[in-house]
């Protein structure tokens, strides 16, 4: 059963917000401020649940971080709960790869949500590359976000297609994402992604092959990342840049006792001296 109340109290919402687009953005960008993205569970040997008991254990009760597939789990619960019915779709991401490249595979999940009649959103608490608002599914539909950023969804193919059916795209300051985008402000691949339907098993194949394959981002390097009020915290190994305000601020993680302060300081991310001593990045 999903406990609403102490879910709000970790993303420091006073108030239930409406079902409605309106309570969708407010929710997703606390989400999104008070839970860190993480991969940091793949190097400690203790695997990724995405049952939802074990989602919101993690990342509630234990305030930790996640990854998508850990994050936009207990996302969906939570607007479930609330009256917006929504189901995963996976997502090829582009974020950082040539226009050319061949199409990578579907290792992001992302929300299909029902957050008005008769009209469909997407919605995403778990891309750690940088902040995606809900945006309609609508060809040609854009938001823009306080860090900055212009983001605008288009249709560029049928169904089943090769490259997806839908395109996200992010135009705006690379320093508040983690560093992969490319060094400009126009606008940049994000990610693809079709409407099929998914079951259970598909996310736990996918997320099973995104944390235990040898040489992939996620099992190679330690990331996280957060949404701030007006901009973006990302570290990748030991190296920290904060975005704020169009101030960009950058420097190196001295040992495991700074990492962890800076994982709950920051990044909401509570995770002991010891445990971060563990990490092959002080091992």
């Amino acid at each position: 059963m999903m406990d609403i109340d102490r879910y709000l109290a970790r993303i420091g919402l006073s108030h239930t917000p409406l079902a409605d687009p309106d309570g969708l953005a407010a929710l997703q960008q606390a989400h999104r401020q008070a839970i860190g993205f993480e991969n940091l569970d793949i190097s400690l040997g203790r695997g990724i649940r995405i049952d939802s008991a074990s989602v919101f254990d993690k990342l509630v009760v234990r305030r930790r971080g996640g990854y998508c597939f850990e994050q936009n789990r207990l996302y969906g619960d939570v607007l479930a709960a609330l009256g917006m019915a929504n189901r995963p779709l996976l997502a090829r991401v582009r974020m950082g790869l040539a226009e050319d490249a061949p199409p990578p595979p579907r290792t992001h999940v992302l929300l299909l949500v029902r957050a008005e009649p008769g009209r469909a959103w997407i919605a995403d608490a778990g891309f750690g590359g940088s902040y995606v608002p809900p945006l309609p599914l609508e060809d040609g539909a854009e938001a823009r976000t306080r860090d900055g950023a212009a983001h605008r969804l288009r249709r560029i193919g049928e169904m089943g297609g090769q490259h997806g059916e839908w395109l996200l795209e992010r135009a705006g300051p690379v320093e508040a994402t983690d560093g992969r985008a490319a060094p400009h402000g126009e606008w940049q691949a994000q990610y693809t992604f079709d409407l099929a339907k998914m079951v259970p098993g598909d996310l736990e194949m996918v997320n099973h092959w995104t944390s235990t394959r040898p040489d992939t981002r996620f099992t190679m390097l330690h990331v996280a990342s957060v949404v701030l009020p007006e901009g973006f915290a990302a570290l990748s190994e030991r190296a920290l840049r904060i975005h704020r305000g169009g101030i960009t601020e950058t420097r190196e993680i001295a040992d495991a006792a700074d990492y962890a302060t800076t994982l709950r300081d920051l990044f909401g991310i509570a995770l002991s001296e010891a445990e971060v001593a563990r990490l092959p990045l002080f091992a």
